[in-house]
């Protein structure tokens, strides 16, 4: 089984400790891990902004970097729904357009190969307890494109509940938008840092000692939001939990 990390923009420039957490759980499972370094952006920033034919050569370059794998994984839900529902319709706008099959045959070829990490282990590798140890008291936020994009459902949560001595406590209005959207939160600010805001209170409210997340991107905005509202929840992503084990120490 060849498999890649695609590590994602956010993580690579922000937090590095979630794809080493990747990598560190994948090894443990007996997973062979590479890192092709030709991979660059996806492509959503561009896309999101309505820059569909600026994303196309970073939809190529996705293909060609991850050729050789037999999977893609990731951890991010809003990569992996990029890549998974974005791809397929830019293949088929430029057919319609009149400029033929070569995006759509880029996007069959890297659609069926990329997964979310949550939806590679239990639904490729068929486990959910991965023999991680995290003895905290967690509230899980289900992000936006997990959630209603790639539909991952109780894939998480079944993660987490595998987790020896974590504590699972339920979060308020979990399935509300933390608000941030990408470059929504640039061009709507003020409607960004309300939603956040409502979300960062709820999640102090749970008394758990640490929020987990599956895209850094969403842990970012809820992070600055604790912070700025004196929160001690600390924002972790699921990654990182997974690769704990009894020897690691918070």
């Amino acid at each position: 089984m060849r498999v890649a990390l695609f590590i994602t923009c956010v993580n690579d420039t922000l937090y590095p400790r979630t794809g080493q957490a990747v990598v560190t759980l994948l090894e443990r499972l007996g997973v062979e891990v590479g890192f092709p370094e030709a991979q660059s952006c996806c492509g959503q920033p561009q896309f999101n902004t309505g820059y569909r034919h600026e994303t196309e050569p970073l939809m190529r370059r996705y293909a060609t970097a991850f050729r050789d794998y037999e999977y893609v994984v990731t951890p991010s839900g809003s990569c992996a729904a990029m890549v998974r529902d974005n791809y397929p319709r830019m293949g088929a706008k430029a057919a319609a357009e009149g400029r033929g099959q070569e995006l759509a045959n880029v996007a069959a070829e890297a659609v069926p190969k990329t997964y979310e990490l949550t939806e590679f282990l239990t639904d490729v590798l068929k486990v959910t307890d991965v023999g991680a140890y995290y003895p905290h008291t967690v509230t899980y936020h289900p992000t936006c494109h997990g959630l209603r994009m790639l539909k991952l459902g109780d894939r998480p949560r079944s993660l987490l509940a595998a987790v020896k001595g974590l504590n699972l406590v339920e979060l308020p209005g979990a399935e509300e938008c933390c608000g941030f959207g990408g470059t929504f939160a640039v061009k709507n600010a003020a409607v960004s840092a309300a939603m956040g805001a409502d979300k960062a209170r709820n999640i102090t409210a749970t008394g758990a000692e640490a929020v987990c997340t599956l895209d850094n991107s969403c842990q970012l905005h809820i992070g600055g939001t604790l912070a700025r509202q004196g929160s001690t929840v600390r924002p972790v992503h699921l990654a990182e939990i997974l690769a704990s084990t009894e020897g690691d120490v918070w």
